[in-house]
């Protein structure tokens, strides 16, 4: 009796009811899968799977459009990357194109009989098998935008078209949750870009100031070339040490400045930074200069004087052109930086000092001890730290850039308004300087002096009117953009002219003059090539470069550039 009166009771109940209790399970399943932290066309093909538990679903499709209102992501039951394709040619692309159109929702009961698929192969029954079939489609929308379309497909039967009003009411309120959905994936989306924004501005902001940057900040010191870029590098890992540093290079490439940005960037920056020429002066002047004097030492040391160690203690000390000091010195030179103590000259009292010693030179110093004129000690006590300065013929890219420093320096101790012509620059550029940076800014002032006007072209260059000399003599070579010189090593000659080689259609009447006698060798008088001076030199000293560079007037290491540049094999006996 009690089982009867309980199913009378569950027959009582209405139908809608059980369909509202299905609604209510199936909105709850669908917002848990909305509210999962997964890639939004992944969480919206497993909703489109759920659909089909709630629903006599056979088919869905998810459409989301771009800022355009054209569908842009294709989603279906078990999406992928490789398979979203295949769903641009799904049946439903016409319901998504009515519904994007009307934004409103749209319910087609028996597909063939619509004539929104009149054209379509589905009037023909290939998609369906012959049965009819409904398509419903609901707009998904963010506020009043629309930003999707939501399609399902089923089988036709009684069943289905009694439910067919609900079943698009449900969908309606699935495709509601979807637009929310998109919107909070969008804001969070905003959010993170902010976040990594902001983020890398404080990462900027907190990493330490780049090496290049700091380093060219220095008066005096410009470019980004590579061979820079490799030196700054090096210096600044050098400066938090008190290693001795050695710094090598050709004349004119900016020692001072150098050593000058050690210091700086050492924790010494605060301390004295006290220079020395030791080429300017004699050995007891220089004895002098550097370890100091007490009140009558000799004739006319009227005052006690400190010395330039004395005056470092505690900072920095740099001395210029050290191979150019004697044999008898360097052994007074060593013990100062052995013992880091001396003497006044005149006095007893022995000094302690604390000096950070950075030394130049352009001298080839390893030749020098083989030689016997340089300590080998002294050698090994200086040259802890060798770095190589590089010419400027190996900054190419930084020419312009010091032009246009030494031209601006020009215009503001003169009042001009003197600027390079293309034309110039590129001049500039081809030019090798054997005085590097030192002679570059010579040659911008004198052809910013002689400049007739206030644009300086590639005619106004001082080397080709023939009216610049440089310790060099200059090669000029053809090319299409006219003659442009390139320089290698010879003397100063009061008639010094550049010279051009002979070509075999124009022979010169007569060797050109020589301008150095120990030079002759080098200089190309249109007879002999530059190549085969120097094998016969190499040849008659037996292939040792010290003994060739000798009969040639150059130093042993411009040989080698030479042999180097025009590929001569050294021989071996």
């Amino acid at each position: 009796m009690g089982y009867h009166a309980a199913n009378d009771v569950n027959e009582a109940r209405p139908r809608n009811f059980r369909s509202h209790e299905s609604e209510l399970v199936g909105i709850y399943e669908i917002s848990k899968l909305l509210a999962s932290p997964n890639r939004i066309e992944n969480t919206f093909a497993s909703v489109l799977s759920l659909l089909s538990s709630f629903l006599d679903m056979r088919d869905g499709l998810i459409a989301l459009l771009d800022e355009k209102g054209e569908p842009e992501v294709i989603i279906g039951p078990c999406w992928s990357e490789k398979g979203a394709k295949k769903f641009r040619d799904h049946p439903a692309h016409l319901a998504v194109r009515q519904v994007i159109e009307t934004k409103m929702p749209l319910a087609i009961e028996i597909v063939a009989d619509s004539p929104l698929f009149a054209d379509s192969d589905l009037t023909k029954g290939a998609l369906s098998e012959g049965a009819p079939f409904s398509i419903l489609g609901v707009p998904i929308k963010e506020g009043e935008t629309l930003v999707g379309v939501l399609t399902v497909d089923r089988l036709l039967d009684l069943r289905s078209a009694d439910s067919f009003d609900h079943d698009l009411r449900f969908l309606a309120m699935v495709a509601n949750l979807m637009g929310q959905t998109l919107r909070l994936h969008k804001l969070v989306a905003m959010d993170r870009h902010q976040l990594m924004q902001e983020k890398a501005r404080l990462e900027k902001r907190s990493r330490p100031v780049d090496a290049e940057t700091k380093f060219s900040a220095i008066p005096g010191i410009l470019g980004d070339s590579l061979a820079l870029r490799a030196v700054v590098e090096k210096i600044r890992i050098v400066a938090k040490a008190k290693s001795t540093v050695m710094l090598r290079g050709e004349t004119g490439t900016g020692k001072e400045m150098f050593a000058a940005a050690i210091h700086n960037l050492s924790p010494r920056a605060n301390k004295p930074f006290v220079k020395l020429n030791c080429a300017a002066l004699s050995e007891s002047v220089l004895e002098s200069e550097l370890f100091g004097h007490e009140r009558g030492a000799f004739t006319g040391a009227i005052n006690m004087h400190k010395g330039r160690f004395e005056l470092a203690d505690g900072g920095t000390l740099f001395l210029d052109e050290i191979g150019e000091i004697t044999p008898a010195f360097q052994a007074k030179l060593l013990r100062v930086l052995q013992e880091g103590e001396f003497e006044r000259v005149g006095g007893t009292r022995t000094i302690k000092v604390d000096v950070r010693l950075i030394c130049a030179t352009h001298r080839d110093l390893e030749e020098e001890v083989q030689n016997g004129k340089f300590r080998v000690d002294l050698y090994y006590r200086i040259s802890v730290v060798p770095i190589l300065l590089p010419p400027l013929r190996e900054r190419k890219s930084d020419i312009a850039l010091l032009a246009n420093e030494f031209l601006n320096r020009f215009n503001r101790e003169q009042g001009s308004h003197l600027t390079f012509s293309q034309s110039a620059i590129e001049f500039l550029s081809e030019c090798t300087f054997p005085g590097n940076i030192r002679e570059l800014e010579n040659y911008v002032l004198r052809t910013a002096t002689l400049a007739p006007g206030d644009v300086i072209n590639g005619k106004d260059i001082s080397c080709l009117n023939e009216t610049y000399l440089s310790p060099t003599p200059s090669h000029v070579t053809q090319g299409q953009g006219g003659k442009r010189p390139q320089f290698v090593p010879m003397p100063i000659a009061p008639n010094a002219r550049p010279f051009a080689p002979s070509s075999a259609s124009e022979p010169d009447d007569e060797p050109a003059p020589c301008p150095g006698a120990e030079h002759c060798s080098m200089v190309d008088n249109g007879q002999r090539s530059t190549r085969d001076r120097i094998i016969d030199a190499m040849e008659q000293s037996g292939w040792v470069k010290a003994k060739a560079a000798r009969l040639l007037g150059l130093t042993p290491r411009q040989i080698g550039y030479a042999l180097e540049k025009h590929n001569i094999p050294m021989k071996k006996f």
